[in-house]
């Protein structure tokens, strides 16, 4: 019974993050990526590699926020953990970029740790909604 609360759980927070990434990636900042980014942008998206990513991703988001969150029964930590979670992730992919590659500009940096930081709290708070939902 319980591993399959947690494929539900999985699944449902992978659903919300899919959704709200892509919209902002594909809607919302989509210019502001192709301005600052766009010659370094492929043509076409490497689905395979993405989909690990957000398949890896999910699972931290599960393991170091929502769980977290579920097992003292509060929303508050599990949002503050996804920040924080949020702020690392992102942080290690912008400041890498930025100390390694030419001319990667830092508003892109700072409008990803944003970005990192809101995506992560407001999934991790939808994930443990969908714990509580779900019995956990």
């Amino acid at each position: 019974m319980y591993s399959t609360e947690m494929f539900k759980l999985y699944a449902l927070t992978a659903l919300v993050f899919f959704a709200v990434d892509l919209l902002w990636l594909g809607v919302v900042a989509k210019g502001f990526y192709q301005e600052y980014l766009g010659h370094l942008m492929r043509p076409d998206v490497i689905w395979g590699a993405a989909l690990l990513f957000y398949s890896i991703f999910i699972a931290g988001v599960l393991v170091f926020s929502v769980l977290p969150g579920l097992e003292t029964q509060s929303l508050g930590y599990s949002i503050a953990l996804g920040a924080f979670l949020g702020l690392v992730t992102y942080a290690t992919f912008d400041l890498t970029c930025l100390a390694m590659l030419k001319d990667f500009p830092v508003v892109v940096v700072y409008v990803d740790l944003a970005w990192g930081i809101a995506l992560t709290a407001g999934v991790s708070a939808s994930g443990y909604g969908f714990g509580r939902w779900l019995g956990l």
